[in-house]
Parts: C-alpha cells; sequence; structure tokens
C-alpha cells in the first residue's frame, strides 16, 4: 500500500500537482514533456493523467478523486399561472438528400435550397407558418454528418421533430442520429416519408425499418408514432403534416410567459459589413423588444434592430419566435442562452462572469489521460499540418472545427488548428500563416483582392469550400500526403544457381533454373545459402539460349548478369528469389 494517499478533483493545475505532492514544478513540467506534453504551470491536467505521471516520476503514492459537484443544470423556467399558449417549435431532421430543405420549401413556397451550396443545409434556418390560423415555428437542420453539432443544438430547442425518410432510400446513418437527438431532447417524433411520388417509393419497407429496428411503431399498425406520406414535388399531404404537428403538440399543452425578461437560445451568429454582429436567437420566454440590453455567453449588446425570418421590422418578438438581431458588442457562440438584462453596467458584469467560468471549463480539458497514454505509447515523432479555419457564421465554425478534429490518422500525422474565427480572410490570418505548411480554409467566406496578393507574395495556401464535406475531404488528402509511404514488395519468382561462370569485383555472371515465377531484367534478387540469406543485388541482364531475353519463365534455364556492389560469393545450390520494392503512397483509414 501506497505511504501517501492524496485526494485531487476531475482536474488539477501543473502547479497545484506539484505542490501537493511536494515537488519543484519544474520536475513536473519536465516529466509531462518528457512524455510529449508541454504544459505550462496554470494547465490543467486530468485525474487519469496525474495517476501516470505519478507512476511515471517512480512516487510511492495513491491518488484517489474527489467526489465531484454535480454541474447545475440548464435553469429551466417555472411557468406562472399568466403563462399563456405558445407556438410548437419543430426541427426538420433527417439523411442528406432525403429532402428535407425541400420539403419546407414546398411548405413555405420559397426556394432555400438553390441558395444551399450543393443542395445541403448548412446553418440552421428558422421560419414560421400559419395552418389553421395557428403558428407554427419551423427549424431546418443540417443533413450532413458534419454538422452533427447544429441537429443535436435543434434537438434541444424543439417540441416536435419531423424526420424526414425517403421512400425510396429507407433509413440512413442521420435517420437512426436524428432519433436518437430527439429521444435525447425528450422531443415528440413525427415521421414524413417523403418521395413518395417516386418509382422506387417503398413506403412499407421504410415503416417496416422504423417499426422493428427502431421502436418507431405506425399508428396504424397500433403504435404511437405518427407517420405521414408527403411529396414535397407534388405537393402530397403537405397540410396533413401540419395538422399532424399540430395535434401532438396540443397533447403537450405548450406554454410561455409574456411578462417575464426575455431569454431564448443563439442559434445563429456571423458578421456583416455594415451591420456589424449579425445574431440569430429564438425567443422561449418573454418578449423581445428593441432597446433591450441582452446578453449572451461572453458577448452583450443592445438590440438596435429586430428582424422577423424574412428580414421584416418587428416591434416585439414572444415565444417561440425566431429573430434576427444586431447589437452584439461581439459575436456570441452558437448555442448561448441569452438573457435581458436591465442595465449596461449588469450586462458587462454577466460577460466578464460567464467569460471567467467558460475559461475554466475550457482549461480542464487541456490535458487528459487518453491524451498522455496515446504520447508515452507513441514511439517517433509526428508529422503535423497546421491550418487556420475562417467561416461565415459562428455555428458553421464549430461544425468546421469539430469535424476537422475528427480526421484521424492514429497518431502518425496531427492537424492543429492554429487559428479560427468568423468573417473574411484578412491579412493577420495571412501573417500568422507565414509558413508554407499552413494552409487556410474557408468555408463561405471571401479572399479579398488585397490578402489574396498578400498570400501569393508570402506562398500561404489558402482554400475555399462552399460544401463542407468537400473541404473535409481536401483536409484528409493534405494529411495523407505527410504519411510516410508503405514499402511494399512483391515476390516474381525463384531460381536455383546450377552454375557460377564469373565472379567480378562487383558482378557475378551465373546460370540456373527458374523454378516458380519469371525472371526478368531490372529485379532486385534476395540471394540465400540455405535458410540464409546473404546478398540483396540486382539483375542487369537475362540469357536464354545465349540470346538476350526480357522474361524466362517457370521450368527454363537462363543464364543471369548480377551487379552485387561488391566482391560476392555465389555457390551452386543458392536460391535466388526475385521481386519488387516500390513506395506506395498511403490513405487513412
Amino acid at each position: 500500500m501506497a505511504e501517501k494517499v492524496i485526494h485531487i478533483a476531475e482536474s488539477i493545475t501543473v502547479s497545484e500537482l506539484a505542490e501537493t505532492l511536494n515537488i519543484p514544478v519544474t520536475t513536473l513540467i519536465g516529466e509531462l514533456f518528457k512524455n510529449g506534453i508541454v504544459a505550462t504551470i496554470n494547465q490543467r491536467i486530468d485525474f487519469e493523467t496525474a495517476q501516470i505521471i505519478v507512476e511515471e516520476l517512480g512516487m510511492d503514492v495513491e491518488i484517489q478523486k474527489k467526489e465531484a459537484e454535480a454541474a447545475p443544470a440548464r435553469k429551466v423556467h417555472e411557468l406562472t399561472d399568466k403563462a399563456v399558449e405558445r407556438p410548437p417549435i419543430v426541427a426538420v431532421m433527417g439523411h442528406v438528400d432525403h429532402g428535407k430543405t425541400s420539403l419546407l420549401d414546398a411548405i413555405l413556397k420559397t426556394k432555400t435550397v438553390d441558395d444551399e451550396a450543393g443542395g445541403i443545409t448548412q446553418h440552421i434556418s428558422a421560419y414560421q407558418t400559419v395552418r389553421n390560423n395557428r403558428m407554427i415555428t419551423l427549424l431546418d437542420t443540417p443533413g450532413h454528418e458534419a454538422f452533427a453539432a447544429l441537429r443535436q443544438h435543434g434537438a434541444a430547442l424543439t417540441d416536435v421533430v419531423v424526420i424526414v425518410v425517403a421512400a425510396d432510400d429507407g433509413v440512413k446513418p442521420q435517420t437512426v442520429e436524428a432519433i436518437r437527438f430527439a429521444r435525447s431532447a425528450n422531443a415528440k417524433i413525427v415521421v414524413a416519408i417523403n418521395k413518395v411520388d417516386k418509382e422506387a417509393a417503398n413506403v412499407q419497407l421504410v415503416k417496416t425499418q422504423l417499426a422493428t429496428e427502431y421502436d418507431l411503431n405506425p399508428e396504424e399498425w397500433g403504435g404511437d408514432t405518427v407517420m405521414v406520406e408527403v411529396s414535397a414535388k407534388t405537393g402530397l399531404n403537405l397540410d396533413k403534416l401540419l395538422d399532424m404537428v399540430l395535434l401532438v403538440a396540443d397533447i403537450e399543452e405548450l406554454k410561455a410567459d409574456i411578462d417575464v425578461p426575455a431569454e431564448g437560445l443563439v442559434i445563429e451568429s456571423h458578421m456583416e459589413h455594415g451591420r456589424g454582429s449579425v445574431v440569430g436567437l429564438l425567443v422561449e420566454q418573454g418578449e423581445l423588444k428593441p432597446g433591450h440590453f441582452m446578453v449572451a455567453g461572453t458577448a452583450y449588446g443592445k438590440v438596435r434592430t429586430l428582424l422577423d425570418f424574412q428580414g421584416k421590422a418587428m416591434k416585439s418578438a414572444g415565444p417561440s419566435t425566431p429573430v434576427t438581431v444586431t447589437g452584439f458588442k461581439e459575436l456570441p457562440q452558437f448555442g448561448d442562452e441569452f438573457k435581458i438584462v436591465k442595465t449596461e453596467k449588469e450586462a458587462r458584469l454577466a460577460t466578464e462572469k460567464a467569460g471567467i467560468e467558460r475559461s475554466k471549463a475550457a482549461a480542464s480539458t487541456n490535458v487528459t489521460g487518453a491524451d498522455m497514454l496515446k504520447m508515452i505509447s507513441q514511439k517517433h515523432e509526428s508529422q503535423e499540418l497546421k491550418v487556420i479555419v475562417k467561416a461565415d457564421v459562428q455555428g458553421s465554425l464549430t461544425s468546421v472545427i469539430d469535424s476537422l478534429r475528427l480526421v484521424d490518422t492514429g497518431g502518425e500525422v496531427t492537424l492543429r488548428i492554429i487559428g479560427s474565427g468568423v468573417g473574411n480572410i484578412s491579412e493577420n490570418d495571412i501573417r500568422l500563416a507565414a509558413d508554407e505548411s499552413t494552409i487556410i480554409y474557408g468555408f463561405n467566406v471571401e479572399l479579398p483582392p488585397a490578402v489574396k496578393r498578400l498570400a501569393a507574395r508570402d506562398k500561404v495556401q489558402v482554400r475555399l469550400y462552399k460544401v463542407i464535406y468537400e473541404l473535409l475531404d481536401d483536409a484528409r488528402h493534405s494529411m495523407e500526403l505527410l504519411l510516410a509511404p508503405e514499402v511494399v514488395e512483391t515476390e516474381i519468382g525463384k531460381l536455383t544457381i546450377k552454375g557460377v561462370f564469373r565472379t567480378l569485383k562487383d558482378t557475378v555472371i551465373a546460370g540456373g533454373e527458374v523454378t516458380s515465377g519469371k525472371v526478368m531484367p531490372g529485379l532486385l534478387v534476395r540471394v540465400k545459402h540455405g535458410n540464409e540469406q546473404i546478398a540483396e543485388v540486382e539483375v542487369t541482364h537475362v540469357q536464354r539460349e545465349q540470346v538476350e531475353a526480357k522474361e524466362v519463365f517457370e521450368g527454363d534455364m537462363c543464364g543471369l548478369s548480377l551487379k552485387t556492389g561488391k566482391k560476392l560469393l555465389i555457390e551452386e545450390g543458392d536460391k535466388l528469389e526475385f521481386f519488387t520494392r516500390e513506395l506506395v503512397t498511403r490513405t487513412l483509414s
């Protein structure tokens, strides 16, 4: 048993751990460095890393974990007796190309999909429509796998999730993901089986998949999941789909308070020339009005303009209403909660407090035990691809960065994001990427002419994309180029030496029988005496019946000229193994 037992929390700074262990902080930093981790005295390491480093130091100390305090859950607003009915918030989810956005277009009679690069929704877009004099708020969430974070927030915002499944394609990975998110958010599920007008449509197969594999049983089969067969192309059953959404929402008795300070979530944010920060919000409680002071995470401001989803000015926005506001002094992060405060001073203090809390949370994940074990196990230094990421809006930036971090090579090549931000690529970005190994990725942003000239002068690679999976493919390919090539050897043939005619300083001329495969000039050769390999040489000439030959096959006799590089004794009975050796570019698994 260890002589000393110490208790630490889930994470601890390097200086605190050194003090607890009663060792110089430089000793601890040095041990971390030896294991591949460059740490500062204020950097936090997790419990598992602390355990590993104590073992590496050979200290007779046992580390035990303190009981962690429960993290505060998101505050849930307690409704008053004055709460009123509010519109349902409906997220539309599903696999890419299954027609989510087209379905919304048909409902809203817009052409949103034409504006999306590659026909894929790249942001959360919020809309409102009216059915039977009742308002419905609709969120179109991205379908591509890289936008998992956006879809997860979309589900968390919503009361009802409409999962769109193409009748001609069935259940796909992002369909399953949408089901999981909806259930984790305790949202009601309505299934829209789209594209039923297509010849290859198989509605019964879709229903069977959902019922048997994912426990979503159609009402007509005795289950409790509403499924509506629709066609975005022809408009079939779109009204019925909205009716079913309202019916499911009515069961939940959705209400909200109006006479309270407004609060809700940030669903989008970006910078616009002449307007500053432009932020999409979804109001959940209260009424938001121009002139209100607002706080969202570490950002605050005063509502300068308040617009609805069509860009029309509003005097106020109540619960379940998506709005666009200007007036934030900096961009809030996607998914931040926003609230209204009375004064600018109160707003500033709230953001300062949020900044401290966010720094602590970020710092606690600086170095993990998994990182430590991975670095200890690596026997060679990895190559590194450095990138800077710029995107048009905060939500997309988050998704691109999260997706890039998932591009893994098992540690042989790492991708390091050295900078990121919202907005067009700037001269500062070019200066940051001054060495040629850094790539700047721009997602839905522009490269101004002056910046382009600077990039060309400094030989900085700038790559612009409008579709996220094309950006990820480029990053993956760039990492593959850094992978050490694989050496591939291919056996071509074998020969048994029947006689040695001449042995020179760096050449041997011999003859023998090809016992398998074939022999030809240019091949590499392993020379074996018994079971021992005595040399590796090269075939320079091959003769058959004293005539130069390009190939000699199994069963034939031939003469060989072997380039040895040094004097080599080859004897009758030795075996020759002929092979090729090439470097093959590797790909990421």
